[in-house]
């Protein structure tokens, strides 16, 4: 009698464990996060006065231009990767998809540590709030170099960096785990960031001062060529807040009834904190000046804690604080699960380093890949917030927004008949306002060059690499 074969123990795969509610959740609290709690003045610099009011409001409508072309690709190809699976089924995965799509990838090792780092720098900025010794410099580093016209690049290492490290490595050591468990800690987060700007908002508007939060500046809508500058800056900064809608798109293989579910929870989560961001932000200036908003340091790195002790005093200022700082690692947490997804799913796919898609042999996660964003983001925390929101925002737009747009575009002519559980409301128009709004945002800034420079050696970089990795493959294959 022979022995027995050995069983063949299953391959672990991801398990759709996340209900619609979650994946809500999810993006809602990678929306909000520290954004809003910290842009505001950074906005309304911008634009020299409470007109800064329609960065957030065209911000909604190109989020909402976006959503809808995240929303049918989401549906159409269901699995985890996100943007990585959309460019590469939409430019064909044999040629062009798969070097659009390793470029998403590559892009994606720098953008989103830089995304997971501005949450933790603002976390640690609200935290200067009870020890405003913390953003006293240590020492500073710079460097420079010719490449591409001249960049720049320097870090001051002070306490705030040091705090914004260990609530990244928190974050990382919190979502290391299987994720209906994690959904869970996500609706649980949500309810304290919904608790935060709901509480925000209820004060804004009980104690709101319609002149003073519509005290415009002479000719604050001329159509200057520094309106439309400041417009373009304002732009920038609202995207990055409403960004995180698409985070439930690299979950797309985690959750339940995807093809109905990731278009409900990217346009419903766009909706919802839409309106939470333009009542919450007209709110806050109908109680505290614009002027006297941008003129201290205090309103740049904490200004909802001023906002909230100057109408209830010192204990609310302390607790808004400690909520927002909450809001703010939350963001964190969500923003961690969603981007270690996606170099996972390269890996599966062959068309990254293998490594990327190992998953943790009992919760079934991508453990490697999260390990890594979570050390680079750590790496990032140095940087300022303001550098890192526009080299973020610049690279994932003309490395991946804007490629994905025209992707969609594509995809419709190629493949006509393809199944689409969710169809785009009045396509093209969509799209076509998605794709100017962010050549818009490219383009028309102070210094948007400099961003632009590090998108270009970011892409001219993993070009190389790609070709590097297809060339050594086909030697092997020979």
């Amino acid at each position: 009698m022979g022995s027995p074969e050995p069983t063949q123990r299953p391959t672990p795969q991801l398990v759709r464990g996340m209900s619609l509610r979650a994946a809500i959740a999810v993006n809602m609290i990678d929306m909000i996060g520290v954004g809003p709690f910290i842009t505001l003045p950074l906005i309304v610099a911008a634009m020299g006065g409470p007109q800064a009011m329609l960065g957030w409001i065209l911000g909604a409508v190109f989020a909402m231009c976006d959503g809808l072309i995240w929303s049918e690709l989401g549906a159409a190809f269901p699995g985890a990767g996100g943007s990585y699976r959309y460019l590469s089924e939409a430019f064909g995965p044999k040629r062009w998809g798969r070097l659009f799509s390793f470029l998403f990838v590559w892009q994606l090792s720098f953008s989103a540590p830089l995304s997971i780092a501005s949450g933790c720098i603002g976390l640690a900025m609200y935290a200067t709030f009870f020890f405003p010794g913390l953003d006293r410099p240590l020492f500073s580093i710079s460097g420079h170099t010719s490449l591409l016209g001249g960049i720049g690049a320097g870090i001051t290492v002070s306490a705030v960096a040091l705090v914004a490290v260990t609530v990244c490595l928190l974050a990382l050591w919190l979502a290391y785990r299987q994720i209906g468990r994690v959904g869970r800690i996500s609706q649980y987060l949500w309810v304290v960031v919904l608790a935060t700007v709901g509480w925000v908002i209820v004060t804004a508007l009980t104690h709101f001062n319609a002149h003073q939060a519509f005290a415009f500046p002479a000719h604050a809508f001329s159509p200057t060529a520094s309106f439309f500058l400041g417009m373009g800056t304002a732009m920038l900064i609202a995207t990055y807040d409403y960004w995180g809608y698409y985070n439930i798109g690299f979950l797309g293989g985690e959750v339940e009834q995807p093809e109905r579910n990731i278009p409900r929870a990217i346009l419903w989560s766009i909706a919802l904190v839409a309106a939470i961001y333009i009542v919450m932000n007209i709110g806050v200036l109908g109680v505290l000046p614009w002027k006297e908003m941008i003129s201290t340091q205090s309103g740049e790195n904490y200004v909802i804690s001023v906002f909230m002790e100057r109408v209830y005093g010192s204990w609310a200022a302390h607790l808004v604080t400690v909520l927002i700082m909450w809001t703010a690692f939350a963001s964190v947490f969500s923003l961690l699960l969603g981007y270690s997804r996606v170099p996972y799913a390269a890996a599966v796919d062959g068309n990254y380093f293998k490594g990327f898609a190992h998953l943790h042999p009992r919760g079934h996660f991508p453990n490697v890949s999260m390990l890594w964003l979570g050390g680079v983001a750590a790496l990032c925390c140095f940087f300022s917030l303001v550098d890192v929101i526009a080299a973020l925002v610049v690279i994932r737009i003309a490395l991946q927004f804007l490629v994905q747009a025209i992707g969609l575009i594509v995809l419709r002519v190629r493949r006509p008949d393809l199944p689409r559980p969710f169809k785009m409301w009045w396509y093209p128009v969509p799209v076509v306002l998605a794709i100017l709004g962010f050549i818009y945002v490219l383009f028309a800034r102070t210094h948007s060059i400099v961003q632009l420079r590090f998108a270009m050696v970011i892409l001219l970089v993993g070009l190389a690499v790609y070709g590097a990795r297809e060339l050594a493959q086909r030697r092997r294959r020979a």
